[in-house]
């Protein structure tokens, strides 16, 4: 349970990561992924990378500058802009599902304009699942120069999207439904010097 927890990447660049194991019965036809991430970093970064032996770029939230967002489902994007942080806690709800191809994205409580992509794909289940790394092979083939610094918490994976109320809940850390990966409930290996340590303000 790492309930008011953060993981601490501290390099930068960093070689290390967060393997994160769920359960996945089956592949993803929709899916929503949420976490609050706490950086300084300028370069592009991987916050959340989900790979299979096919796609390297299953689901893929990244965050090439500042400004932008993006969100790869099979390995396509679409790319949310977005004002510079102000050096806060961000927080990102991202869903897609496959029968329409509707990404939606939620920056901080609000929904951007809803864009569309891989209408009809289906995500693969057999996944390696990493914090703090981009996959360009299946577990692995890092850059250091994707790699994510700063604090990371509140991941979040679910195989449905969730309703507009339970994206707002999530960003005010209320109840939610059950998770493939919950926060308060997370199965992780960490590989490297990344550190669990309490969440400094809210």
């Amino acid at each position: 349970d790492l309930y008011r927890k953060v993981f601490v990447f501290r390099n930068d660049p960093s070689d290390a990561y967060v393997v994160l194991r769920a359960k996945l019965e089956q592949p993803l036809q929709n899916f929503t992924v949420c976490l609050r991430s706490y950086t300084d970093l300028t370069r592009p970064h991987s916050l959340f990378s989900y790979a299979t032996k096919a796609q390297d770029n299953e689901i893929l939230l990244f965050k090439p500058k500042p400004s932008e967002y993006r969100l790869y489902v099979g390995g396509k994007f679409v790319t949310f802009r977005v004002s510079e942080g102000r050096g806060d806690w961000e927080h990102v709800c991202t869903s897609w599902e496959s029968a329409t191809g509707i990404a939606e994205f939620w920056l901080n409580g609000k929904p951007w304009p809803r864009k569309g992509l891989q209408r009809g794909y289906t995500v693969g289940a057999e996944a390696a699942i990493l914090l703090g790394q981009e996959q360009d092979a299946f577990g692995g083939g890092f850059d250091v120069y994707n790699s994510f610094s700063g604090e990371l918490a509140d991941v979040y994976l679910w195989d449905v999207g969730l309703s507009p109320d339970k994206m707002r809940a999530a960003y005010q850390s209320l109840r939610l439904p059950p998770a493939i990966l919950a926060w308060k409930s997370l199965s992780y290996e960490v590989k490297g010097d990344v550190v669990v340590k309490p969440r400094l303000r809210e």
